[in-house]
């Protein structure tokens, strides 16, 4: 047995917690550097307003019907979600954070419990906490809770927005009204074949034939049929180390020098350091790419990116910051305006399994000196403590002409209360 519960409109019911004037007008929050649309309330999406959708294309619109635009706001949102999940990870001793807004709960054993009425109460509890919405849906799979969710957000009245699907007439009921592209699982490729052969809804493609699923959808397949027909394939899982860590961001101005770029490189070859020591892992190899503004077709174009294996794994932010500035001098060229850049890190490995080798080994000295500078810039704020190849002066920042306060995160930010 599967709860899931997926926050509503996450990103702008966190706009609204703090401005509570905000329900029921139309937000949307813009993407880094306020590029495009990634979230919208439901009055914005009646609006007609797509998700990606550029948002310099669709000023007039937002001046129009006076919809409230909003940066990416990720250190509140990502604050928030801690709080939401932190309390729903209370009802299960199992759970799964999927995404910053969904978590999966195993209901395992709790037959006898009105799990209506339980999904009711975690929904109020998070409601009363945190001022965030959420709809939960209920069934014996994965799959057929993501279906009970939808359920359970397309009609929170009759639901009140908790859904269940546990007997198989509810099952069938259900499947036969969603649409198969809606199904978690099913991309648009395999929705677009599925049409052709007359599967519209979830229940069509619970009928089609294994051997038809095995050849063009793959086991993958066969576990989503199995899933939608009631039996679990997918349990649940525990968060894993990444394979890869990345750090490129756009510059605000175009880099012509040298000096420039591998300072940014160096920059983010220490941020990778800092998330590899996070997670407690090192890496054996790094990629450095850099590219010249491709939409800026009147000026020469470059773009080039650079694979090295380290001669030994680590995560101190002086060694990957020489390797990934030594890597950029062979593929910079003089003459181009570079316009972004990146260093992503590969092959990570637990640091307490790294073997030494008789010849290169890391740095063991830079083991206590990172801890230092790790707990210096949690105790006192990021970046304070930097290598000599950083820039001082220099800070990212992205464009973000709509950022809210960040309320929860950020003791000047603090809400005002007025009694």
């Amino acid at each position: 047995m599967f709860a899931l519960i997926d926050c509503n409109n996450f990103y702008a019911s966190c706009e609204r917690v703090f401005r509570p004037e905000l329900n029921h007008q139309p937000i949307v929050v813009l993407s880094n550097n306020d590029g495009c649309v990634i979230a919208r309330s439901n009055e914005a999406k009646a609006l007609g307003i797509p998700m990606g959708a550029p948002a310099f294309e669709y000023q007039k619109c937002f001046r129009q019907h006076q919809v409230h635009v909003f940066s990416a706001n990720f250190a509140l949102y990502g604050d928030m979600s801690r709080r939401v999940m932190n309390i729903l990870e209370e009802y299960s001793p199992e759970s799964e954070i999927y995404s910053i807004d969904e978590i999966f709960l195993n209901l395992s054993g709790m037959d006898a419990y009105n799990l209506h009425e339980y999904g009711i109460s975690m929904r109020e509890k998070v409601w009363k906490w945190t001022g965030i919405p959420t709809s939960i849906g209920i069934a014996h799979t994965k799959t057929l809770a993501k279906v009970a969710n939808r359920i359970a957000k397309k009609f929170p009245d009759p639901t009140k927005n908790v859904h269940l699907i546990l007997s198989n007439e509810q099952r069938i009921k259900a499947l036969k009204w969603i649409d198969i592209q809606d199904i978690w699982g099913i991309g648009k490729q395999h929705a677009h074949r599925l049409k052709t052969i007359g599967i519209h809804k979830g229940y069509d493609f619970t009928q089609l034939s294994a051997e038809w699923i095995r050849k063009n959808m793959g086991v993958v397949g066969l576990r989503l049929q199995q899933e939608l027909l009631g039996t679990p394939t997918l349990a649940i899982e525990y968060p894993k180390p990444r394979k890869n860590i990345a750090t490129t961001r756009s510059f605000e101005t175009l880099y012509t020098d040298i000096d420039a770029v591998k300072e940014r490189i160096s920059a983010f070859a220490v941020s990778c350091a800092e998330k590899l020591r996070k997670q407690h892992t090192c890496c054996l190899s790094i990629t450095i790419f850099i590219c010249t503004p491709q939409h800026q077709t009147h000026l020469p174009q470059y773009s080039r990116s650079i694979h090295i294996k380290l001669p030994y794994p680590t995560h101190s932010a002086i060694e990957l910051s020489q390797f990934a500035t030594q890597a950029l001098l062979k593929i910079f060229k003089p003459g181009y305006a570079y316009k972004k850049a990146g260093v992503i890190v590969h092959n990570l490995i637990n640091e307490n399994q790294l073997q030494k080798k008789l010849f290169e080994n890391r740095n063991e000295q830079h083991i206590p000196l990172m801890q230092a500078i790790d707990k210096i810039n949690q105790m006192i704020g990021q970046q304070k403590v930097r290598l000599a190849s950083q820039d001082l002066k220099q800070v990212w920042k992205m464009k973000q002409e709509k950022l809210s306060p960040r309320y929860t995160t950020r003791l000047e930010d603090i809400i005002t209360i007025y009694c």
